[in-house]
């Protein structure tokens, strides 16, 4: 087994001298992505990520990238628009053959999505059983033991929005930066608060930097804008509270695939130029999140 899982003192007093603080699944080195830009994106649980992710999976592909998207929730529904189905998770492909993974075939955990854009999702263990971190790594274990890693340029994870999990906490073991969707209002930002200081931790050990917010399912950005610039974040894109959008959902489609219109038109430009800047490169951010406290009194809440 290539995942380590370490008891909590270990994690606060590791001999290299890494301070993790937490129970945590250990990166094993020989699972690394190596040859794809790695994009991990977060945020509060309904906030939008799937919807988020699998249409920037579509505009990298649009680009002409070849593209990789890895749902890392349970409910392994991020990438339904994609493959207008839910797909079998890795966990169960793995049990399927006894968790003996060198008897799994490539079409077993993965499915070819919209455009070309290639659908994992992880899944989780049955409530209360197990690690989901232990999940996320196995699943790029065997991305790699199939070699579908050095056919990839484009890797996203979709997180689940539980901080304090560990599969929360596995994709930033291995992307390069991480996105954070947030709407414009306190739970989404307060959220978004905590998920900076998660990942201002993991970067302590690991290449994983802050790339930017994207502003979801909002006509404003005003409280977004004040707390990026309070703490050192960016916004890279903004993606209004459409009804294209909702339909797309019911319509198990990504907006890509919607019949046009000068507002879906303008929907799928953003997304395109959010890519565009992805692929280009954004600059690493330092931001320094507010303590609880200090956050409510920053946003006017009683």
């Amino acid at each position: 087994m290539n995942i380590a899982i370490r008891n909590p003192v270990t994690a606060r007093q590791a001999p290299d001298g890494r301070q993790e603080g937490s129970l945590q699944v250990a990166l094993d080195p020989d699972i690394r992505i190596e040859t794809a830009k790695v994009f991990a994106v977060y945020g509060k649980g309904g906030i939008g990520k799937s919807t988020t992710s699998s249409n920037l999976s579509v505009a990298f592909s649009k680009l002409g990238k070849r593209v990789l998207q890895i749902g890392c929730d349970p409910k392994h529904d991020s990438t339904f628009t994609l493959t207008k189905r839910l797909a079998p998770t890795v966990i169960d492909a793995l049990e399927a053959v006894q968790f003996h993974s060198e008897e799994l075939r490539v079409e077993d955990f993965v499915a070819e999505g919209y455009n070309g854009v290639m659908c994992v999702e992880a899944g989780g263990p049955p409530a209360g059983t197990g690690c989901g971190g232990y999940v996320v790594g196995q699943t790029v274990k065997l991305l790699k033991e199939h070699h579908l890693l050095e056919d990839t340029d484009v890797v996203i994870f979709d997180v689940l929005g539980d901080v304090v999990c560990g599969g929360f906490a596995s994709p930033l073991q291995h992307a390069d930066r991480a996105l954070i969707v947030t709407a414009n209002d306190f739970d989404s930002i307060f959220a978004m608060n905590r998920i900076v200081a998660a990942i201002h931790a993991k970067s302590k050990n690991y290449g994983v930097r802050l790339g930017g917010v994207i502003a979801n399912r909002s006509a404003n950005t005003d409280e977004i804008d004040r707390f990026n610039a309070a703490v050192g974040l960016r916004r890279l894109a903004h993606f209004r509270d459409l009804d294209v959008v909702r339909r797309s959902r019911l319509k198990k489609a990504t907006l890509f695939e919607m019949d046009p219109s000068p507002e879906l038109l303008a929907v799928q430009n953003e997304y395109l130029q959010l890519a565009e800047a992805l692929w280009a490169g954004v600059e690493p951010l330092d931001a320094t999140p507010m303590k609880d406290r200090d956050l409510f009194e920053f946003l006017g809440f009683d």
